[in-house]
């Protein structure tokens, strides 16, 4: 059936529902250029003002994934299960759980960004490895899976083209915050990918995009319906990011802590979320009988790690790059660490230069910032309570001043101060 854009526009304006034909049609239009950016500008004002049922936002999240092609991983000898996160500070989780999933016999097709603001994007931290790319042919992407188990690549432009001009058109018509199209945005590209399970870890706190608890829900359970809807098992975890993950914001910093977290160590909350996710993912996979901390302990999800990494051209064995410079922030008065904001070390972190502000900006690999306490734990006067990492001492003047207000030490002898609470990693289960 034709349609024009104005009848589309103006559809949504007086809060009725798009039929199937009119999302199709739009969807398709504007990937082609039929519909002019100012009209699209117009539907995903009237989008994010009037919202859009269940209905809706499955056909439109169809549309974008008919916009380009969709991979096949069925000829594989093991199942598939990936994850998505909505993004944090310190938030290195894709890293030992791609290559723990693959030790458990379930393939991680792991398509992944890079980053832009203050949270981190999984690709630059693997690009501090010595050789390691992104890029990869589908035909790699496959043979890699069937032999290693576990990949981790750039996604190619031909997986919902959709998305990509209309995410670059949200960006610069303040559209960006409604939930239909955040879901389907993420899921339009994540089904495309053809995974049979998908895990999504929701962030919710001061560091995320979803800062209240009631949003990040409602975002989760629109995204599990548009799995569901689209035959794919799908639950999603909300997670909290008011506190950011282990104790490294940056890029190689965050690759170090990662393989820590293989070795068998690293941060509690890093080896918490990782296994929370494995089980989920694990389960998804038709897999959850297999236990992934046991494959931590006996060394297995190393083992992987460093087969995946070696098959993309990197070095797992080369020192990884260090920053030019480094400063230490110590602690003002001896107390308890009550608060560590994560948006306050996130910002910090990309301000010395981890992170960028434009798509086609350059990050350090070195750089990033390393807290010494989580809160909880004691502090004393003096004791080192950041270590900032870049490559241009100038820029770090202007991340000290991101964390100034970044945290809370409740001194001992203030007897007017709330005791510490510790909140928990996992808020909820969806799905």
């Amino acid at each position: 059936m034709r349609h024009d854009a104005v009848e589309v526009i103006a559809a949504k304006r007086d809060r009725l529902e798009l039929s199937d034909s009119q999302i199709d049609w739009v969807i398709d239009a504007y990937t082609r250029g039929g519909v002019a950016d100012e009209q699209m500008s117009a539907l995903l004002m009237a989008i994010l003002l009037n919202g859009m049922g269940r209905r809706e936002v499955s056909r439109w999240t169809g549309a974008m994934i008919a916009s380009g092609e969709r991979m096949d991983f069925s000829g594989l000898s093991r199942p598939t299960a990936d994850k998505h996160s909505t993004g944090g500070v310190g938030d290195k989780i894709t890293l030992p759980l791609a290559p723990l999933v693959a030790a458990c016999g379930v393939a991680v097709p792991q398509l992944s960004g890079r980053g832009l603001g203050h949270t981190g994007g999984t690709l630059d931290k693997l690009e501090s490895i010595p050789g390691w790319r992104a890029g990869l042919s589908n035909q790699e992407m496959l043979a890699q899976l069937e032999s290693v188990g576990a990949v981790i690549c750039a996604a190619g432009d031909g997986l919902a083209p959709a998305d990509k001009k209309l995410y670059a058109l949200r960006d610069v018509t303040g559209t960006v915050e409604a939930i239909p199209l955040i879901a389907s945005s993420i899921m339009s590209k994540k089904i495309a990918e053809g995974t049979g399970a998908l895990v999504l870890d929701v962030k919710v706190g001061t560091g995320a995009f979803m800062k209240d608890l009631d949003a990040a829900r409602e975002l989760a359970e629109t995204m599990v319906a548009l799995g569901q809807d689209a035959g794919v098992r799908t639950v999603a975890l909300l997670t909290d990011m008011t506190t950011p993950l282990g104790y490294t914001a940056g890029n190689g910093i965050e690759v170090a802590e990662s393989v820590e977290v293989l070795a068998g160590g690293g941060p509690a909350d890093v080896v918490e979320l990782t296994l929370a996710l494995a089980r989920e993912m694990l389960t998804g996979a038709g897999r959850g009988d297999v236990d992934p901390a046991d494959k931590l302990a006996d060394g297995t999800a190393m083992d992987t790690w460093r087969q995946m990494i070696r098959a993309q051209d990197g070095d797992p064995d080369a020192p990884l790059p260090t920053a030019h410079e480094t400063h230490t922030v110590t602690a003002p008065a001896t107390g308890t660490l009550t608060r560590l904001d994560a948006m306050a070390v996130g910002l910090a972190a990309w301000r010395l230069g981890a992170g960028r502000a434009r798509k086609e900006d350059p990050v350090q690999a070195g750089a990033g910032v390393t807290w010494h306490a989580r809160p909880g734990d004691p502090i004393t006067t003096g004791q080192p309570l950041f270590t900032l990492h870049t490559d241009d001492p100038d820029r770090i003047d202007r991340a000290q001043t991101s964390l100034d207000h970044g945290y809370d030490i409740t001194t001992d002898n203030n007897p007017t101060s709330t005791p510490y609470q510790p909140t928990p990693l996992i808020h909820d289960r969806i799905g």
